[in-house]
C-alpha cells in the first residue's frame, strides 16, 4: 500500500481533517481534494471539480492515478458519487446511492431500524398537514419533527411550542413526526466493509447555536471525546444492537453498506435508543476524533472499501481528551455573513469549513460554520483549554461561538 493516492471529495471541516490524518499516514503518498479550501490546500492538493458531478470526481480519480476515493459529505453520496466511482473500478470508502438512503431519508431508516430490530423512537411519517397534526397531538411536547430529507444537520426541531413545530413541518415536503427521547446524546462512528464493523470511540456533539443548549439547531457547534461519564460498555452494546444489525440488513437487501456509518444515540431512561444516522463522517465530531486516532487512517479505509474489515486490529487511540470548538459567521444559521477576513489560523490545531480566498488571496469567511479550533490534553479541561486558547487567537468580524463545549464533562471529573 506504500505510496497510496488518496482523493478526498468534500469542502468541509470533515474533509480537512480527513486529508490532515491522511496526510500524516506513513503509506499514503498523495492526498488530493476535491473541491477543498483553502486548510485542505495546506496539507494536499486541490482540485476544482463538482463533488456532485460522479463522472468528473471519477475522471479525476483515473488521472491522479488515485488508489482510494473518499466521499465526505452527505449529498454527493445521495446522489451517487461512489457508484461513478466504483463503475470505474477504483476503491469507494463511501456507500453507494441505496445504502446512504439511510442518511437521505428518515422514513428509510426507520424501515430499517424496524427490520434489523434497532431501538429507536416511535415514529409517523407525514405527507399532508393533517397526518401532521394529528401525530403531533398524539405524541405531544416536546414535539420533535424531522424533515425526511437532507437538511445540512438543520432539518430537526425539538419544541414545546406546537405553532412552531406545525411551521417546520410545514415547509418540508414529507416529514417525521417521532416521540421525544430524554437523557443524553451520544455519536458513535463504525467503519463498515459491508459485512463487518469496526468501532470508533463515543463522542458528543453540541447542536443549538447558543450556550447552554439554547436556540436553533444547527450543523454542530463543537465536540469532545472520549466521553468519561459513558456507561461502560456502551461501545459494544451499540455494535451489536444498533450498527450490525443495520449492516447485516443492508446486505441482505443486496445493498452493502460501505463507509463511515454513524448512529447518533440517546441514552434514555429506557435504554439505548438511536436518533438519527447518518451515512458519513459526521462534523464537528471528525475532528477531535481524528486527532486522537492512532491507527494509519489509510489503512483501515481502504481495508473497508476493499472488504477487508475482518483482519484490521481494534482501533487505537491517543490517551487523553480532545475538544473541537466551532467558530461561526455572524447570522449563522439563518443568513450567515460572507467575505469577512479572517486573521489567526496559523496557531494551533485548526480546520476550515467556510473559508476561501478573496481576489487579493486574503482568507475569508464563504459560510455558517467557518473554523473549528481543536485542543488536545491529557484531561479534557486542558483539552478544552487548548482549543478555547486556539479559538481566542482568531478573529472575523461578526464571529462567534459557544463557550460551554464540554464544559459540564471536564468539571464533573474535577
Amino acid at each position: 500500500m506504500t505510496g497510496l493516492v488518496v482523493l478526498v471529495v468534500g469542502n468541509g471541516g470533515r474533509e480537512h481533517a480527513l486529508a490532515w490524518a491522511l496526510g500524516r499516514d506513513p503509506e499514503v503518498g498523495a492526498v488530493h481534494i476535491a473541491p477543498g479550501n483553502p486548510g485542505t490546500a495546506q496539507v494536499g492538493t486541490n482540485h476544482p471539480v463538482d463533488p456532485l458531478d460522479g463522472q468528473a470526481v471519477a475522471a479525476l480519480a483515473r488521472a491522479l492515478g488515485a488508489g482510494l476515493v473518499v466521499i465526505g459529505p452527505e449529498a454527493p453520496l445521495v446522489a451517487g458519487v461512489a457508484d461513478a466511482v466504483r463503475a470505474a473500478g477504483i476503491p469507494v470508502f463511501g456507500p453507494s446511492a441505496a445504502a446512504a438512503r439511510l442518511e437521505g431519508s428518515k422514513a428509510f431508516a426507520k424501515e430499517i431500524m424496524e427490520a434489523a430490530g434497532v431501538p429507536t423512537a416511535a415514529a409517523r411519517l407525514c405527507l399532508s398537514m393533517d397526518e401532521v397534526v394529528a401525530a403531533l397531538d398524539f405524541f405531544g411536547p416536546p414535539y420533535v419533527v424531522k424533515d425526511d430529507g437532507l437538511a445540512a444537520g438543520k432539518g430537526v426541531i425539538v419544541t414545546d411550542d406546537r405553532d412552531a413545530a406545525i411551521r417546520h413541518a410545514a415547509g418540508c415536503r414529507q416529514v417525521v413526526i417521532e416521540e421525544f427521547l430524554d437523557g443524553p446524546e451520544v455519536s458513535l462512528f463504525a467503519f463498515s466493509d459491508g459485512t463487518h464493523v469496526l468501532p470508533f470511540e463515543p463522542a458528543q456533539d453540541f447542536k443549538r447555536v447558543g450556550d447552554g443548549d439554547t436556540g436553533p439547531n444547527t450543523g454542530g457547534m463543537g465536540a469532545y471525546t472520549p466521553l468519561p461519564w459513558a456507561p461502560p460498555g456502551l461501545v459494544d452494546e451499540v455494535v451489536t444492537t444498533v450498527i450490525q444489525p443495520t449492516v447485516d440488513e443492508l446486505r441482505r437487501r443486496g445493498t452493502p453498506f460501505v463507509g463511515l456509518l454513524y448512529a447518533g444515540l440517546a441514552l434514555t431512561s429506557r435504554g439505548t435508543r438511536v436518533v438519527e444516522f447518518n451515512a458519513r463522517f459526521g462534523d464537528p465530531e471528525t475532528q477531535p476524533l481524528l486527532t486522537r486516532l492512532r491507527t494509519p487512517l489509510g489503512r483501515v479505509l481502504l481495508a473497508a472499501a476493499t472488504g477487508g474489515l475482518a483482519d484490521e486490529p481494534p482501533l487505537e487511540w491517543g490517551s487523553g481528551a480532545a475538544v473541537a470548538v466551532v467558530l461561526a459567521a455572524g447570522g449563522y444559521p439563518d443568513t450567515p455573513r460572507k467575505g469577512d477576513a479572517i486573521t489567526g489560523t496559523e496557531t494551533g490545531t485548526v480546520f476550515h469549513a467556510g473559508t476561501a480566498l478573496d481576489a487579493e488571496g486574503r482568507l475569508v469567511t464563504a459560510g455558517g460554520r467557518v473554523l473549528a479550533a481543536v485542543g488536545t490534553g491529557d484531561t479534557l479541561a486542558e483539552a478544552r483549554e487548548a482549543a478555547y486558547a486556539t479559538a481566542a487567537g482568531i478573529h472575523f468580524d461578526g464571529g462567534f461561538h459557544r463557550t460551554d463545549i464540554a464544559a459540564k464533562a471536564a468539571e464533573e471529573l474535577r
